[in-house]
């Protein structure tokens, strides 16, 4: 549905040329943003953003890796050079990597962290400089994750970089509310994705294991990042937003099924 909640607002999203972050991004062009969509993929990026504009949205594609600063930098100046200025970032890009404990790799945890850790750090980083600049507020989103509250087998260092996400959206309310910019995160649960979908069962074994009955859809991810970011949330800062359908309040496990 297409509304003007989010007319004159200027979005940088990370990580959105498909799942989660592109369902974002059309959610808020659908609802008057003007939005920069970044994606590893370069032509994943120029395929969304051209999809988001055929259904009228305001959408530019800038690829690059997420958890490089030159191209964090390159995004909040796209997003000022192309719109005036960047009133909402939502550092969404990130990396899963499950892998036994005792074998992970120094490489493979350096990977992970920079572009987890790092990329959402530095974005937030860059694009709070420049709504401090403004001098209008702003908002930032962090994409956590369950696995930030509940462990989860193979996934240690992953849960880690996630939960420490929270610990600075909550330790940035310190340096951004002065400025008028809320930081918050969202922490997604089992979500339907084209990634998950390739997995023939994932779908039937968190259906099992959801109170709600079935994982989450992007768009059910999308509208809580888009309450966060919206007026409508204005005095919420520093918190984090579990949407798992109600799995982190039992938390079976999918390996138990």
């Amino acid at each position: 549905m297409q509304t003007d909640l989010f007319k004159e607002q200027v979005a940088v999203i990370t990580g959105a040329g498909q799942g989660i972050g592109f369902e974002i991004a059309r959610q808020l062009c659908l609802q008057g943003a003007s939005v920069v969509l970044n994606d590893v993929d370069a032509i994943r990026a120029e395929k969304a953003a051209a999809q988001i504009n055929r259904e009228d949205g305001v959408c530019i594609a800038i690829a690059g890796d997420a958890g490089d600063r030159d191209t964090i930098g390159n995004l909040i100046r796209s997003a000022v050079d192309h719109f005036g200025k960047l009133t909402i970032a939502i550092a969404n890009a990130g990396t899963t990597a499950y892998g036994d404990f005792f074998a992970f790799t120094e490489n493979s945890f350096r990977e992970l962290v920079r572009l987890n850790l790092s990329g959402g750090f530095f974005l937030t980083q860059a694009a709070a400089r420049q709504m401090k600049l403004q001098q209008s507020g702003g908002s930032v989103l962090l994409m956590s994750s369950v696995t930030g509250h509940q462990a989860h087998k193979n996934l240690a260092a992953y849960g880690m970089t996630k939960a420490a996400l929270e610990m600075l959206a909550r330790s940035l309310v310190i340096e951004l509310s002065p400025y008028q910019i809320s930081i918050n995160a969202i922490a997604p649960g089992a979500t339907q994705t084209e990634r998950t979908m390739s997995d023939p069962e994932y779908n039937t074994t968190w259906s099992n294991i959801t109170p709600m009955g079935k994982p989450a859809t992007v768009n059910d991810i999308a509208q809580a990042a888009l309450f966060l970011v919206s007026p409508g949330s204005k005095h919420i800062t520093g918190q984090t937003l579990i949407v798992d359908g109600g799995w982190t309040s039992v938390s079976p496990s999918p390996f138990d099924e």
